[in-house]
C-alpha cells in the first residue's frame, strides 16, 4: 500500500518529529534483536536494553498527574561531563510490562538541560503521536522493563553545541492492540462478509454471483472509541485486500507476520482514503472500490489490479497528524 536521526533541538518540534528523535535520539546500545510479538522472553531482552538510573537523571523533580503535562525541575545546567543516556523509574505503573514487538502509546515531554525550556510535548492528547512499535534498538533504552502507567525521567548528551543536554519526562500510558477492539456493528446487505481468525486476522467471502457496485462502499465493522481520524493524517493499521472478481488476497499485512503498518490517508488509492478519513481509532473498516477508486481502468489479468473492483477490511490501530518536519 503505499529512524534513525540524531537528537537535533528544535523549540517547535510537531508531535510526529517528536515521536521521530525521541526514539531515535536515545536508541542504541542496547543488546539482542526484537522480535515483532510480545513475549515473556521478548520483555526480558527488552530489560537488558533498559539505560542505567544516574544521578543527573534520579535528580529530576515531576509534578502533576500521570497523563497529564507535567512540570519539570533539575539543577541547571545539567554537566554534560563524562554523561550517558540515564533513566529513572519515577513512578512505577501496576499494568503490563512492554515486551520487544509492542506498540507503545506514551506522552512526552522534551526540555533543555542547560535552560529548563520545553523543547517539545504531546501525547496527553489522544490522536497527537502513533504508537511506537518498541525493540532493544528502537526505544529499547527508554521502555525497557518499563511497566503501563509508569513515569520515566531521563537526561543525555546530544553532542550538540546549541543545545549540549537534554530531559525527558516520558508517560508509558498503554499497549495498543494489534487489531480492532471497537463494538461490533450490524452487517450491510449486500457487502462481502468478514470472518475473524485467531489473533483477528480477517477472512473475506464475495457475494456469489452478485455483480460488483459501481460506486465504492464503506461500511464500519467495530466501531472504535478512538479519536478521529483527519484527513492527510498518519494511520497504524492492519489491512486484507481481495480481488472482487476472484476473491483471492492480493496484499495484507496479517500475511506479512502481523505486524501493523502506517503512512499517511492522502498517500493511498482514494478508495483505501475514504475508507479511512472520518473513522475512529479502534474501528474495523469494510470498503469495495471501484477501479476508479482503486488503480483505475483495464485489462484484468493475474498481476495487475486495473480494471479491479477491491475489497479491503481495514483494522485502525491509531492515528496522528502528519509530519511537518
Amino acid at each position: 500500500m503505499r529512524s534513525s536521526v540524531r537528537l537535533r533541538p528544535l523549540a517547535a518540534l510537531s508531535a510526529v518529529a517528536l515521536s521521530a528523535i525521541l526514539l531515535a535520539g536515545c536508541s542504541g546500545g542496547g543488546g539482542g534483536d526484537a522480535s515483532p510479538s510480545a513475549s515473556a522472553s521478548a520483555a526480558a531482552d527488552l530489560c537488558s536494553s533498559a539505560a542505567p538510573s544516574g544521578a543527573v537523571s534520579d535528580g529530576i523533580t515531576v509534578t502533576g498527574d500521570f497523563g497529564t503535562v507535567p512540570t519539570v525541575d533539575f539543577t541547571k545546567p545539567i554537566d554534560t561531563t563524562d554523561l550517558t543516556l540515564q533513566r529513572t523509574v519515577q513512578t512505577k505503573g501496576t499494568g503490563a510490562a512492554i515486551a520487544a514487538g509492542d506498540f507503545v502509546n506514551y506522552a512526552a515531554t522534551i526540555l533543555d538541560g542547560a535552560t529548563g525550556s520545553v523543547l517539545s510535548q504531546a501525547g496527553y492528547t489522544p490522536g497527537e503521536i502513533l504508537p511506537a512499535q518498541i525493540s532493544a534498538d528502537n526505544g529499547g533504552q527508554i521502555f525497557g522493563c518499563a511497566t503501563v502507567g509508569s513515569r520515566l525521567t531521563l537526561a543525555t548528551a546530544t553532542g550538540n553545541e546549541t543545545t549540549p543536554s537534554v530531559v525527558y519526562v516520558i508517560d508509558v500510558l498503554g499497549i495498543t492492540p494489534t487489531a480492532a477492539w471497537g463494538e461490533e456493528q450490524a452487517p450491510v446487505a449486500g457487502m462481502p462478509t468478514v470472518s475473524l481468525g485467531d489473533g483477528g486476522a480477517p477472512a473475506i467471502t464475495i457475494p456469489e454471483g452478485q455483480t460488483p457496485p459501481t460506486e465504492t462502499q464503506v461500511a464500519t465493522l467495530k466501531k472504535g472509541d478512538g479519536p478521529v481520524v483527519q484527513a492527510g493524517n498518519q494511520v497504524l493499521l492492519q489491512y486484507t485486500g481481495v480481488r472482487w472478481s476472484n476473491g483471492e488476497t492480493f496484499d495484507s499485512t496479517w500475511d506479512k507476520g502481523g505486524v501493523p503498518t502506517s503512512f499517511a490517508t492522502n498517500k493511498v488509492v482514494a478508495g483505501f482514503q475514504k475508507a479511512l478519513e472520518g473513522q475512529t481509532v479502534g474501528s474495523q473498516v469494510l470498503v469495495t472500490m471501484t477501479p476508479a477508486d482503486g488503480y483505475g481502468e483495464g485489462d484484468i489479468n493475474t498481476t495487475d489490479l486495473k480494471g479491479e473492483t477491491l475489497v479491503f477490511v481495514i483494522d485502525i490501530l491509531g492515528t496522528a497528524p502528519a509530519a511537518t518536519q
